[in-house]
């Protein structure tokens, strides 16, 4: 992945409401860490599919013209959110894959949970998803009205080395917010250890792997909270309190990507505020 000086923080733009809120939310992202703003709508290609009638043309220019009155849209609501350089791009190709490539140089993709896209289709939500799935840098995944508001910085934790990238993001972001970082572990019960016994190992867990973090950021006031089940139920419920949830995902293959990565997707699409899904440092 080339590295710039100044990333950009990147944000899909389709013409729905959905969207305008994620290009707020950028925006106001972007600006507090002092980022360039992109925003990028993807024309899909001119062909259209009907019953018995195989593939129909559809005028380019319509989806250009729908294009550049989504960005021109998008990019007065993000100089009315936030002080903050805008370049707008209107580009050719799948939404999915041009936000995957751009996320190659970007530091945070910034996605709506659903969309309408042109004609009406589904183009936002149906790629929230895949990119936060497969996307070379963090991706955030921000619901309809999302603004920057007050309460914590949540991040859950599985209390593993993966746990790393979503817990700078979130020590970095709640820094950036003056705002208060709740770590979230949750534990099952084992049948075998008593609840006490997990209870402590989890918090003495969690003070030696947050130590390097607090003398970094130690502006930050953070609280550990250790509860038990459903990891998904417990940040969702956060979430009602919470500014922004931050999880994080392992890499392809492991089997840890079928409990906690998998959660990741879970969360951001049932939160109740934005959530920002780290990643793993790619192999050089």
């Amino acid at each position: 992945m080339t590295t710039q000086v100044n990333p950009p923080v990147v944000v899909g733009v389709d013409g729905s409401e959905s969207a305008r809120a994620a290009v707020r939310w950028a925006a106001a992202e972007a600006a507090s860490h002092g980022a360039p703003l992109h925003l990028v709508y993807v024309i899909g290609a001119p062909l259209d599919y009907g019953p018995g009638l195989g593939v129909v043309p559809i005028d380019y220019e319509t989806f250009r013209k729908a294009g550049d009155e989504a960005i021109a849209d998008a990019a007065k609501s993000a100089e009315e959110a936030a002080a903050v350089k805008v370049s707008a791009f209107v580009v050719g190709g799948n939404p999915t894959t041009v936000l995957l490539e751009r996320s190659r140089e970007a530091r945070l993709i910034v996605v709506g949970t659903r969309g309408l896209g042109a004609v009406k289709r589904g183009v936002l939500g149906s790629v929230s998803t895949a990119v936060s799935r497969r996307a070379h840098c963090p991706v955030a995944v921000i619901p309809d009205q999302a603004e920057h508001t007050a309460g914590a910085v949540v991040v859950g934790v599985d209390g593993t080395e993966a746990d790393s990238p979503a817990v700078a993001i979130a020590f970095d972001e709640a820094s950036h917010r003056d705002a208060e970082l709740v770590v979230l572990h949750v534990w099952t019960m084992d049948g075998i250890l008593s609840t006490a016994t997990l209870r402590t190992e989890a918090y003495a867990l969690l003070s030696e792997s947050m130590a390097g973090y607090r003398e970094r950021y130690p502006e930050v006031r953070m609280r550990r909270t250790v509860v038990e089940n459903s990891p998904v139920k417990r940040l969702v419920e956060a979430s009602d309190t919470a500014q922004l949830v931050v999880v994080g995902t392992h890499n392809p293959g492991l089997v840890a990507e079928l409990i906690f990565g998998s959660t990741s997707q879970a969360v951001a699409h049932r939160t109740h505020c934005p959530v920002i899904i780290a990643k793993a440092p790619e192999a050089a």
